[in-house]
Parts: C-alpha cells; structure tokens; sequence
C-alpha cells in the first residue's frame, strides 16, 4: 500500500497518519499465520481484526521517520507490527484477569472460545512479536529487543503491582503513579525509544523520548481515570462511573482519600471495602470529588504531564515525522472529549 507523503502542514498531518494507519492495519491482516489448528490461530487472527486506534505503532513508525527520514519507516516496520502485536497480546491476557466479557464491542477471546484458547493464543502472539523484532533490518537489532524485553519485564511488574492493589486497604498516589509508569506507560517509551533507535538517533534524544514516553503514560491514565467519571457517554463508548462501580483504586479515589476528613474520608473509603458502589451513587461520587477539588487537580495532572511529554519529543528533528507525531498525541489526549 503506497502511503501519502510525509506532512509539511498540520492537516497533511491528518491524512498522512490515516495513510500510516491504514499501511499498519494492511500488514496486521496481511501476515502470515498457518491455517492450522485453527483453535490456535483463529483467535488470533479475530484479535488483529479488532482495529483500535494503533496509536503504538504510529509512534514507533513516526519516530523513525522524524530522525531518520521515509526509509528508516519502511525499516520499522516490522518493529512498529510487533509493539501492536505485544499491545493485543497483553489486552488478551488482561481479560482474562479482569473477566471483562467484551473488547471494543466484540466478546474478548476468552468468552468466546475459552481461558485455555486465549492463555495459548495469547502466548503465540508474544512470539510473533519477538519474530517480527528480528525482521527489522537493522546492525542495531540485539539492542531493539533488549529495549522490548526490558518493556515486557516493567509492564508485568505494572500488572502485578496493580493485582496486589486490589487486596491492600491503604494504597498512595505516589505508589499508583509508579504502577501506572510501568503498566501504561513503558511500551508508549519503547514504542518511542525503538522508532528513533531505527531512525538512527542517539542516546540524549532517546533518553528525552523515554522520559516523554512515561510523561505521556501517565497523562494518558490519570485522563482515562477522570473521563471515568466526566465523560460525554456517547463519545467515550463505556459505561459512565464502572471504575468506581467497581472499587478501582484510580488516581482520583486514592486523591480523595488523602484529601478528605471525618466522615467524608470514610464514605470514599467505604467504596474500597465494599469493592464498589451501584450505578445510582456515581452521580454523589462525581460532585463529592469535585467538592473536594479532585477533579480539577486530575485535570491539571493531565496537562502537567501532557505538556511535559510535549516537551520531550521536542528533541525530535524538526519536520514531517514530529508534526505527524506531535498530532497523534494530540489527538490521543482528546479522546471522550
């Protein structure tokens, strides 16, 4: 599929993402898995189908290219395939854990073939992960999956602090914080870290982006966190306050027991030790907080690390791949908007 050339405006930005978005989505159909036993591989060609926003790849391909120009993203291609692979991969096994029933409107894997099939399917799509890694064309490729390992090794850790969470009544902001700096944002850095390695930029600029990476990760959750609670439904495509419905401890609960007192401090932590609360309390849920300044400070938190991730990729050559990528950001951060 020929892409469009690279953007020299905003809206040639626009549509140079779509053409980027359309190639990624071309090569995840396009790639050559076996017939057979079709209890493997079936589900995993249903999970590649799934679209999403493929916001993962995009950076990785759009990093390349901001430092090392169109034929450094034709050679990050096969990483950019792989960080959306890994990405599937984890969503597979994450419903698994959380018993979700549905993943972007479609029954998750689990529900409808069984644990066993998405366990298997799960682990097949690691490995094609790590086999679309060693296609890049690259001097540089044992650093590329040393950078991919590390990101699979603090993502799990991120998942496995967010389980034992869930069984602890006291948990800080600050501890959250570094959850979700391993859990959401780890594979945004080595989406980063591993385009621009490709595109052949050197060790400060690719510290910049990791840093950015982590920025972005954190305004990315804390935003999903709020949009929990402030959403336009119809916009968001998820039930309005299930976080709170169901006794997560997001940023904004863990904010409102450190900030609240007496009485108040122990409503909110009654939804902790009733793991939730029913549809009927969000709304008391959203105007306690707000009382509290939850909101606005989860709003600020966003922006604070939103504009400090922005900051980060400024260490990106000037040109067609930073407009493109500065744009998926910020298209990322508007979502629910």
């Amino acid at each position: 599929m020929a892409l469009l050339s690279p953007p020299e405006t905003q809206e040639e930005a626009v549509a140079y993402v779509q053409s980027l978005t359309e190639r990624v989505e071309a090569e995840l159909q396009g790639l050559s898995l076996p017939d057979n036993p079709t209890e493997l591989y079936d589900p995993v060609r249903y999970v590649l189908e799934g679209g999403g926003k493929r916001i993962r790849p995009l950076l990785t391909l759009l990093a390349a290219e901001a430092f090392g120009g169109e034929e450094a993203l034709e050679r990050a291609l096969p990483a950019a395939l792989a960080v959306e692979v890994f990405h599937n991969f984890t969503l597979v096994h994450d419903d698994i854990m959380d018993r979700a029933d549905e993943r972007r409107g479609r029954a998750t894997v689990h529900i409808k073939w069984d644990e066993p099939t998405a366990i298997l399917s799960g682990d097949l799509m690691m490995g094609l992960a790590y086999d679309l890694l060693a296609r890049v064309e690259s001097d540089r490729t044992a650093e590329i999956i040393r950078i991919f390992h590390q990101m699979v090794a603090r993502l799990c850790e991120g998942q496995a602090l967010d389980m034992a969470f869930e069984m602890r009544a006291e948990v800080s902001v600050a501890e959250y914080l570094d959850m979700i700096e391993r859990k959401t944002a780890a594979l945004l850095e080595a989406a980063l870290e591993i385009g621009a390695l490709i595109g052949g930029a050197d060790s400060d600029a690719r510290a910049n982006l990791c840093k950015a990476g982590r920025d972005l990760g954190r305004a990315f959750q804390i935003q999903d966190d709020l949009l929990d609670l402030t959403a336009d439904n119809a916009k968001w495509g998820k039930v309005i306050g299930g976080d709170m419905m169901e006794g997560k401890k997001t940023f904004l609960l863990l904010r409102a027991l450190e900030l609240a007192v007496d009485g108040e401090k122990g409503w909110f932590s009654g939804i902790v030790e009733e793991k939730g609360i029913s549809a009927e309390l969000v709304p008391e849920v959203r105007d306690r907080m707000q009382a509290l300044g939850v909101l606005n400070e989860a709003s600020a938190a966003v922006e604070e690390h939103y504009q400090s991730g922005l900051s980060g990729l400024s260490v990106m050559p000037s040109g067609k791949g930073s407009v493109a990528l500065r744009g998926v950001v910020k298209a990322l951060m508007q979502r629910g908007r």
